[in-house]
């Protein structure tokens, strides 16, 4: 039963990464983690999602805009050892409200009131990639600040499938040091993980083989809708 949890959820958490470009660790976490526990979800689904993060990154490495990805990349590392040391000294659950409050009504806006300003001073990719790294190192929840500045910055698909992977890479490698750290690389977690890698290529594949399919308006209401997703639970996961 549990292999099958292991196979079923990976697949679709990365048939939404593959099509895309984020919305992995919604929902590989929230199912996995009632059925595995969250010391043993937590350490197997970073091992799987960064093999995820560098495939994507290599399929769309062409796209990659490194005037704001080296930005979002220093300031979230320089944050990244702040969010570990100091903000879970503060209301992990109020943080986390606050947190999907804005995502959410982000999403909910853009999506009524599409008219958004577009971030054209490359200096926004500082802010952004800061807040980042605070709640990655905090939380490991970093995507949603990088997601609206994505969408504030006007990337196209193919960017969001290659900036916001580069990224999430170097996330990845914090939170699998930390683990590994930890001692939480087990056998078990371990076993886990080599069962899920099956699933989570073919989930990748399958989206990748739809991703052409989707012009640029359908893929940017795909982005709001799963932020106010990702809101949402953030919202209900912390009352």
């Amino acid at each position: 039963m549990v292999v099958y949890t292991i196979v079923i959820s990976l697949f679709f958490a990365f048939f939404t990464f593959g099509l895309t470009g984020f919305g992995s660790g919604l929902i590989g976490m929230a199912l996995l983690t009632p059925a595995l526990g969250l010391a043993t979800a937590a350490p197997m689904f970073a091992l799987v999602s960064i093999s995820a993060e560098c495939l994507m990154f290599l399929r769309y490495r062409q796209h990659i805009q490194l005037q704001s990805v080296w930005r979002l990349a220093v300031a979230s590392l320089i944050a990244i050892p702040i969010g570990i040391a100091v903000i879970p000294h503060l209301n992990e659950h109020l943080v986390l409200i606050i947190l999907g409050i804005v995502v959410t009504g982000y999403g909910l806006y853009s999506l009524f009131m599409p008219h958004l300003p577009e971030l054209v001073r490359k200096w926004w990719a500082f802010p952004f990639g800061f807040v980042s790294g605070l709640l990655t190192g905090a939380y490991n929840s970093g995507g949603p600040p990088l997601v609206i500045y994505g969408n504030l910055a006007r990337w196209q698909p193919q960017e969001f499938k290659s900036n916001l992977p580069g990224m999430f890479i170097l996330n990845s490698v914090v939170v699998i040091t930390s683990h590994f750290l930890a001692g939480h690389y087990t056998q078990p977690v371990l076993h886990y993980a080599l069962i899920g890698l099956p699933a989570m290529l073919v989930g990748l594949v399958v989206g990748w083989s739809l991703d052409k399919r989707v012009n640029p308006e359908t893929f940017r209401k795909m982005i709001l809708f799963l932020l106010v997703v990702i809101g949402v639970r953030l919202i209900l996961g912390n009352i």
